[in-house]
């Protein structure tokens, strides 16, 4: 069998604890996680197999990439809590 190639985009978001968060939007649910950039990197890799994989099993399509096309708006928004 033949091997088929997809690729998908992923963030990488530094973790308070140190390493980083993984998500892939075109995989909804799907977060990894490792220590080092590269840890992170293979564990995505793993990650999106096993997702793949799974979605082959229940006979699902496969998703296609859902690349940002923007880059986000990142800002602090203050909000006022009453006291209980």
């Amino acid at each position: 069998m033949k091997e088929q190639h997809y690729q998908f985009t992923v963030f990488f978001e530094p973790a308070e604890e140190g390493g980083y968060v993984v998500t892939c939007p075109a995989l909804p649910g799907l977060v990894t996680e490792g220590d080092t950039l590269d840890e992170a990197r293979e564990m995505a890799k793993d990650a999106i197999l096993g997702y793949i994989e799974s979605l082959q099993k229940d006979g699902e399509p496969i998703p296609a990439d859902k690349p940002r096309r923007v880059d986000p708006v990142v800002e602090k928004i203050t909000v006022a809590v009453p006291a209980a």
